[in-house]
């Protein structure tokens, strides 16, 4: 067995990456990816020991002449993230919300999601918890690094990692689902229909398949990219120069819009997206041209902002721990004190307002008429402090194949899929009747080997031509 190893390290953020070729008889492998990492590992057969190691020798070549070079695996550390530096002052409003329950996490807290039966947190020591909207906390999963966002596309909830990878968490085994290049420092994403978008330190947007492989990249007019939405229509890239909006399908320039200041966070409804700025604003772009159809003045850097349904009631919050409310043409209606730290991202849902601070904390704020009137007067609710109980269930990503459960056979209404090796990558298709067997299926990288054959609870078909995991997954013996 033969091995070369290579690395790519240039300064100012640059690639920092590692490539690895392995050759042993007929079998070439291949490992690559940020250095410090594990990586991701690909592997061919070939039919003689010759051709072996003259396609190991090729793909060698190609790096060195992209400028890899020979090195000692390990000596070389693991670049640091970019953690987002924040300040959180005191809130100048005369008022504090009416804060219903608040979950402490324990450190600076990024990630948010709400949805019909859950509401999602994930902080920067890499913990994401699930609460009821009633504030019980329901389960937690232990991520390999913190936690830069949280994003829902339809029933799937993705966690977007400083590791550089993106971690799936709908099913009792959250799996890595993207592994992003090693020259990308996340610092927003946004999934439509498994194709991933990345927004970076250095102002770029990347789009990534479902299998994980790279579409196509932009770089924006600015750098610092906070903000990335997308839609059917287009990807709305928010940097420190505006808002760009790309087509989805092969990322050209739609419009440009400059905003009153560089762009903190993004949020969006049908026809609109919404920037929060470092110049004290929400700006409301159309989607269709770009055009500014509203502005929210706040009186602090805006570091998040979301909406009611269809954009009646705009929220904000600011970088002096205040919370706002506009109208859609936006008059203020009220300004509150969150009553901790500054919200660093938010959601609205029911009339309520959930945040998530700079303390580290999950709030739930009664954002209904009656409530908000009654703090403006000085009467709120007292806030009840939610506890993390001993027997919460704790999940981890799977890391290996013994990570997940066997069975003997597939319980009625299953689906059966196989991992099989096409062209030194290992794809998953399904076996079962009454699917499309030329589709490719979004799977956990981590657990795949191939002719295994694997056993999922549902398969959801993706508009992109390929399918989804819905549920447990288990190896079927």
């Amino acid at each position: 067995m033969t091995t070369t190893y290579l690395e790519l390290s240039e300064d100012g953020g640059g690639a920092h990456k590692f490539y690895e070729v392995t050759v042993q008889g007929l079998v070439v492998s291949v490992r690559y990816g940020r250095i410090g990492s594990s990586g991701q590992t690909q592997t061919s057969t070939l039919p003689t020991v010759q051709k072996a190691q003259a396609a190991a020798a090729k793909k060698v070549g190609e790096k060195v002449r992209k400028g890899y070079a020979p090195a000692v695996p390990g000596a070389r550390a693991a670049r640091a993230v970019t953690r987002r530096q924040v300040s959180s002052a005191p809130s100048t409003a005369r008022a504090v919300a009416p804060v219903l329950w608040r979950f402490r996490t324990g450190s600076a807290a990024f990630g948010i999601h709400v949805d019909d039966d859950r509401c999602w947190v994930g902080n920067q020591s890499g913990d994401v918890y699930t609460l009821s909207h009633a504030g019980e906390v329901l389960a937690r999963f232990n991520l390999p690094d913190g936690v830069k966002c949280l994003v829902a596309d339809d029933f799937w909830i993705y966690a977007g990692c400083d590791d550089g990878r993106v971690y799936d968490l709908s099913s009792k085994l959250p799996f890595a689902a993207y592994d992003i290049a090693a020259d990308v420092d996340i610092f927003w994403l946004d999934i439509h229909e498994g194709v991933l978008n990345v927004a970076d330190r250095a102002g770029r947007l990347t789009v990534i398949d479902h299998e994980d492989e790279h579409q196509w990249s932009r770089r924006s007019r600015g750098e610092h990219a906070w903000m990335v939405r997308a839609d059917d229509r287009a990807v709305y890239h928010g940097h420190q120069s505006g808002v760009t909006a790309y087509a989805p399908d092969g990322g050209g320039e739609l419009w440009h819009t400059a905003t009153r200041g560089g762009v903190l966070f993004g949020w969006q409804e049908h026809d609109a997206v919404y920037a929060g700025t470092a110049r004290n604003t929400v700006q409301r772009l159309s989607k269709a041209s770009g055009a500014i159809e509203a502005t929210y003045p706040c009186d602090s850097a805006v570091y998040s902002c979301a909406t009611s349904p269809g954009g009646r009631f705009v929220f904000a919050g600011d970088s002096s721990s205040s919370v706002y409310c506009f109208d859609r043409d936006g008059t203020r209606l009220w300004k509150l004190s969150t009553g901790g730290g500054s919200a660093l991202s938010m959601q609205y849902r029911d009339e309520r307002l959930y945040l998530v601070t700079t303390d580290g904390s999950l709030v739930c704020v009664d954002a209904s008429e009656a409530a908000v009137t009654a703090a403006q007067q000085g009467t709120v609710p007292v806030a009840r402090d939610v506890k993390l109980a001993a027997a919460t269930p704790t999940y981890a990503p799977a890391t290996a194949a013994t990570a997940v459960t066997t069975v003997t056979a597939a319980p009625a209404g299953a689906v059966v899929v196989e991992c099989v090796q096409e062209a030194g990558r290992m794809r998953v298709h399904v076996v079962s009747e009454g699917y499309e067997p030329s589709w490719n299926v979004q799977f956990p990288r981590a657990i795949r080997e191939p002719g295994a054959r694997y056993v999922v609870d549902a398969l959801h078909a993706a508009s992109g031509g390929f399918y989804r995991v819905r549920g447990d997954i288990r190896r079927l013996l």
